[in-house]
């Protein structure tokens, strides 16, 4: 969908291009469901690709096999004690919203939140290279996140 914005007959063209970006709150949960989908791929890449590092590093498969299920363990409880009510907050608000705009599927903090974590994660992973510790406490955090947003995405097919 193209916006152009082209102001020659006053304010009313900027509002015609305004409502051409309303939608319905079913949208902004699919966006924010594709959003939180899209974090869990990346994030159970990443922490695959951050084991095998581990692996090679010097890390044993008994350490690595433990580690994996600690971050499946803490990301189920991640899941039940704080992403859920993440979740749900955001669609209780989506759906409070008058005229959804399809900008609204996550609120700007989210946003911000978000480049904050994936930038902290780059410059992570490539801190911690070669010290297979460093490598599997880091995977562990991702594996746990991804965990989380996987088991709570439930919440997106409830309603």
């Amino acid at each position: 969908m193209a916006v152009r914005l082209v102001n020659v007959h006053g304010d009313r063209h900027i509002l015609q291009a305004l409502v051409m970006l309303n939608t319905s709150s079913l949208t902004l949960k699919r966006l924010a469901a594709l959003v939180w989908y899209i974090g869990v791929v990346v994030l159970l890449t990443k922490s695959s690709g951050l084991f095998l590092d581990a692996g090679r590093s010097g890390a044993g498969s008994l350490w690595v096999m433990l580690a994996v299920l600690s971050g499946l363990v803490i990301g189920w409880i991640k899941a039940k004690y704080l992403f859920v009510k993440v979740c749900n907050r955001n669609l209780k608000r989506i759906n409070a919203l008058k005229q959804p705009m399809l900008w609204q599927f996550y609120r700007l903090r989210f946003f911000v939140f978000l480049a904050l974590m994936v930038s902290l994660g780059a410059y992570l992973s490539r801190l911690v290279q070669g010290d297979y510790l460093m490598l599997i406490a880091l995977a562990v955090v991702e594996l746990s996140v991804a965990t989380a947003l996987l088991v709570s995405s439930h919440c997106f097919w409830r309603e």
